[in-house]
């Protein structure tokens, strides 16, 4: 791996792509945008390298965005979908597969007694919304500033003006009648959810129909408080167990356990999009990591072995309300695909394996390690925030603990660091708000050239 020879072959085919693709992309963060520059059109991938079609070979630390955390094309994961493949590409029916799926991913997450397969994250947690509110018969979602949880309407939300007020649209097409039934507040901040609670109360009207489970007094009044209690509000607080849409932030200690506590005494459901974090950072996610269970946990990336797949899971009673044995209705024509279950099953295959999770770790750590003593010798800021396999490096001197923290960093010493890294072989995020992927095809030569390079790029941007 040396330097690049040159980006002309991907530079020609973003100007075709452009005239066919809205930016000349599928999804908005590839077009490089934020990063000041043309997006890399890949032609191959293997192990811990990416291929583009000039013939440039990159170490990957992108990894497709999480779900390659054995590394690209791996064998097992290979034959496992030509075998499929050659039985059929799609069905439209049962299939034995997708139980054996759903088996183990019950099994993996303590808090998970039914699950159901559906398409993409997006899809996961918009059925994730629609069941906690079928359950509580309540309207209102939480949700924290900087946690991505796709592209469905409730969820392309901003912050209000004012502490706990409900949001605004993000995004045009997105109806403000919509935006008012999600509140965004500050990530790690257990204060905050408890005053977007009584906020609620005093704020808005209570809606009449019963929660499910709501105690009355004998005159019929709701307990709790005067006019109504705010129980009958907030229907779910959904968040990132570990944040990882913003770049990585970890909850700090007791947060996650506040929160299940403040649900808990609300009768609120606690949703986890667990859709880069599961299996990511254990077989149980971060859920088994920090001893947090949530109601719903939404899943994808990983569970699709690098194949379109997601799923929705949590308790027995809240998924049996679930089509076709209850009233919320869901469906999806290539939910639990033969060819994304057979690449996640094999991808399992090999995570359950011992061992597996501490190599993560320590190659991992050794990034971690190296990168901050680069950025040390060179005498630029530097925070990097870890847990488990994934990372994010912020160009502060200051610790970052929620989305406020991230906007506040140095975004054009990113953009600096990105550019050199790129031009040595080393493919990170074109973004100062993703995560670094680190896979099992990682090697100690491919962390011991990142870490070079990284000396490199911290010193030119010194100079």
């Amino acid at each position: 791996m040396g330097k690049l020879k040159n980006l002309k072959k991907s530079a020609k085919a973003f100007a075709e792509a452009r005239r066919l693709l809205p930016g000349g992309v599928n999804s908005p963060v590839r077009a490089f945008t934020v990063v000041d520059a043309n997006p890399l059109f890949i032609a191959a991938a293997k192990g811990s390298k990416i291929y583009d079609i000039d013939g440039n070979e990159y170490i990957d630390y992108v990894g497709s965005w999480g779900p390659m955390i054995l590394g690209h094309a791996h064998p097992k994961v290979l034959k496992a979908i030509s075998a499929a493949a050659k039985k059929g590409t799609s069905f439209g029916a049962p299939t034995l597969a997708e139980t054996q799926l759903a088996r183990r991913i019950i099994a993996a997450f303590d808090s998970i007694e039914m699950v159901r397969l559906v398409n993409s994250g997006t899809e996961a947690v918009m059925t994730a919304l629609r069941l906690a509110r079928a359950y509580t018969k309540k309207d209102l979602i939480i949700k924290m500033a900087g946690c991505y949880h796709g592209h469905s309407d409730s969820l392309l939300v901003a912050a209000g003006s004012a502490l706990a007020e409900t949001g605004t649209p993000a995004s045009a097409g997105v109806p403000n009648s919509f935006a008012k039934l999600t509140i965004v507040i500050p990530y790690n901040d257990i204060d905050a959810a408890k005053a977007a609670f009584q906020f609620i109360r005093r704020s808005a009207p209570v809606r009449r129909s019963e929660p499910v489970r709501r105690s009355e007094s004998e005159d019929g009044s709701e307990d709790g408080s005067e006019g109504g209690s705010h129980k009958n509000k907030i229907a779910a607080v959904i968040l990132e167990p570990v944040a990882a849409n913003m770049g990585v932030v970890p909850p700090l200690p007791g947060y996650l356990e506040a929160l299940r506590n403040l649900c808990d005494t609300e009768e609120s459901l606690l949703i986890f999009d667990e859709v880069i974090t599961g299996f990511r950072l254990a077989l149980g996610g971060a859920q088994q990591l920090l001893g947090v269970k949530a109601d719903i946990t939404c899943l994808g990336k990983i569970i699709g072995g690098g194949l379109p797949a997601a799923a929705v899971g949590g308790r027995a009673d809240i998924m049996a309300l679930l089509a076709p044995i209850g009233p919320v209705y869901q469906a999806g024509t290539l939910s639990g695909n033969p060819l994304a279950t057979a690449a996640a099953n094999a991808t399992l295959d090999i995570l359950e394996k011992k061992n597996c999770y501490e190599k993560l770790e320590t190659t991992s750590a050794l990034l971690q390690i190296g990168l901050t003593g680069a950025a040390k010798d060179a005498g630029i800021p530097l925070t990097i925030n870890r847990i488990g396999s994934i990372m994010s490096c912020f160009f502060t001197d200051r610790p970052v603990r929620n989305f406020a923290d991230v906007q506040s960093t140095d975004i054009k010493q990113f953009k600096r660091f990105f550019a050199e890294m790129l031009k040595q072989g080393i493919y990170l995020a074109p973004s100062a708000y993703e995560a670094m992927f680190v896979s099992l095809a990682h090697t100690k030569q491919d962390i011991e050239k990142t870490i070079n390079a990284a000396k490199t790029a911290f010193h030119k941007i010194t100079n």
